[in-house]
C-alpha cells in the first residue's frame, strides 16, 4: 500500500480555503454518502472543512489515509491543546465536548494512555459475555413486553435507544431505571449530538456530577461491577480520572450501540436481501449488523487528531496543530476499497470501532456486538412478523453530521398476549 503521507502535495495552505466544505446540512442528515462521493470527487482523500462557526479543519475522507493517520500517534496526536485555532472558540461552543481538553483516555499519548486504556480493558474483561448477553434479552423482553400487545411500536426511543441504556448502566454499577438514570443518558446525548435548543456544555457537566457521586458510591460500597473493577485497579487512578474515563466508556456503548441496533433493523426491515429469512437466521442478522457498520457506522465522523508537526497526507500540506476530522463513514465506502461498489458483509475491516491504539479498547467492540445481537435476534424471534409501517423513503435520519442514527423507526406486527 502507498504511504498516503508520501503523495505528491497540492498548494500548501491551511485548511481554511475558499472552496472549504461546511459540515452542516440536509445532505448530512438524508444523503452522507452522496456527499463524501462529491467531496472525494472535488477535494481527493483529505478535504478542507468548516466546523461550527466556520472553525476551520480537515476531513479525513479515504480509507488509506484514514488507517494511516490513526496508525501514526507520533504525526497525528490525540492532545486536544495542540490545537492552533483555541483563539478562535467561544466558551459556548457546541463541539468543546468533543474536544475540549479533559484528563480522559481520549486525549492521553503514549505510555499515560497505554496505563488508562489498559484499566477499562481489565474492567472491561470483567463482563461476562454470556451473562451479558442474558442480561440484554431479559432487558428486551421487559421493553417488548410494554408494546407487543398494541401491535405497534416506534423502535428507536422504545426499544433500539433503551436496550443499550439499560446494559451499560447496569454494567457500570447504575441502577437501570429511574429518573437520575433517564437524566444521565439524555444529558450524554445532548452533550455527543445536540439538537437544536440543547446545552451540550452544562449536559456535559450534568454528566460529570452524576459519575463523580456514582464513583463516590462505589468507593465506598465495591461491586461487581465496571467502576468497582476500575476504581480497585493497582494502576491508582484517581477518582476524577475515573469519571472522566466513564464518560468515554459509557458514551461509546450506549448511544453508538442504539444507532448500530436501529440502522441494523431498517436494513432488515428494508432490503429485499433479508426479507425472506428476516426472523430466521442468525446469519442474516450477522451479516446486517456487519454490513450496516461498513454502509451506515453508527460514528460517521470523529473529531479528531491534531497535527504534531507540520506533514503532508493525501496530497494536502498539514500544519502543525491543525485539526483532522476522521471521516469514518466515508472511509467505511472508500471506492479505493470497493471498486465494484460491493460491500462484503463478511468483511470486517470496517474503521466503525477506530484504528490504531486510541481505537475501542479491546473488548468493547465484543461487548457492543453482544448487546446488539442479542437486541435484533430477540425482537425478530418475538415478533416474527414486524414489518414497517411507514414507507421506507419516508424514514429519516437524526440531523448530525456526528451520528448516524434514524430519528424514529415505527413499526407494526400482530399483537402478542402476554
Amino acid at each position: 500500500m502507498t504511504d498516503p503521507s508520501s503523495a505528491q502535495p497540492a498548494p500548501p495552505g491551511c485548511p481554511a480555503h475558499t472552496d472549504a466544505v461546511r459540515l452542516a446540512g440536509l445532505e448530512y442528515q438524508q444523503t452522507p454518502s452522496q456527499l463524501y462521493r462529491a467531496m472525494r470527487r472535488e477535494h481527493g482523500a483529505v478535504a478542507p472543512v468548516l466546523l461550527d462557526g466556520d472553525i476551520p479543519a480537515w476531513l479525513v475522507l479515504g480509507y488509506s489515509e484514514a488507517t494511516y493517520v490513526t496508525s501514526h500517534d507520533e504525526l497525528f496526536a490525540r492532545d486536544s491543546r495542540r490545537w492552533n485555532q483555541w483563539e478562535n472558540i467561544p466558551a459556548d461552543w457546541p463541539l468543546l465536548p468533543y474536544v475540549g481538553y479533559q484528563p480522559s483516555v481520549l486525549f492521553t499519548e503514549g505510555d499515560e494512555h497505554r496505563r488508562r486504556a489498559g484499566v477499562i480493558t481489565q474492567a472491561l474483561e470483567g463482563v461476562d459475555q454470556f451473562e451479558l448477553a442474558r442480561n440484554c434479552q431479559l432487558i428486551a423482553d421487559r421493553l417488548i413486553a410494554d408494546f407487543a400487545g398494541s401491535g405497534q411500536a416506534e423502535l428507536m426511543t422504545g426499544y433500539a435507544h433503551a436496550l443499550p441504556m439499560r446494559a451499560v448502566v447496569q454494567m457500570c454499577g447504575m441502577p437501570t431505571s429511574g429518573e437520575d438514570t433517564q437524566q444521565l443518558v439524555e444529558d450524554l446525548r445532548i452533550s455527543l449530538d445536540a439538537a437544536e435548543g440543547d446545552d451540550p456544555v452544562a449536559a456535559y457537566g450534568r454528566v460529570g456530577e452524576r459519575l463523580r457521586q456514582l464513583v463516590k458510591d462505589k468507593r465506598e460500597r465495591p461491586g461487581p461491577d465496571v467502576t468497582s473493577r476500575m476504581l480497585l485497579d493497582p494502576a491508582g487512578l484517581t477518582d476524577e480520572e475515573i469519571v472522566q474515563d466513564l464518560i468515554s466508556v459509557i458514551a461509546a456503548a450506549q448511544q453508538p450501540t442504539a444507532n448500530w441496533i436501529c440502522n441494523t433493523l431498517r436494513l432488515l426491515l428494508t432490503d429485499e436481501r433479508f426479507a425472506v429469512n428476516v426472523s430466521g437466521g442468525r446469519l442474516s442478522v450477522g451479516e446486517a449488523l456487519n454490513e450496516a457498520l461498513w454502509l451506515d457506522t453508527p460514528t460517521q465522523n470523529f473529531i479528531g487528531r491534531w497535527a504534531v508537526r507540520d506533514t503532508q497526507l493525501g496530497g494536502r500540506q498539514i500544519r502543525a496543530g491543525d485539526c483532522l476530522v476522521l471521516g469514518l463513514a466515508a472511509a467505511n465506502t472508500d471506492p479505493q476499497i470497493w471498486p465494484e461498489a460491493h460491500v462484503g458483509a463478511e468483511n470486517a475491516a470496517h474503521l466503525s470501532f477506530s484504528n490504531g491504539e486510541h481505537r475501542c479498547p479491546y473488548p468493547a467492540p465484543l461487548l457492543a456486538d453482544v448487546m446488539a445481537r442479542t437486541a435484533v435476534e430477540t425482537l425478530l424471534e418475538r415478533l416474527p412478523d414486524l414489518v414497517l409501517s411507514v414507507e421506507p423513503e419516508t424514514l429519516t435520519w437524526r440531523p448530525s453530521i456526528w451520528m448516524r442514527g434514524l430519528t424514529a423507526l415505527p413499526v407494526q406486527f400482530t399483537p402478542v398476549v402476554q
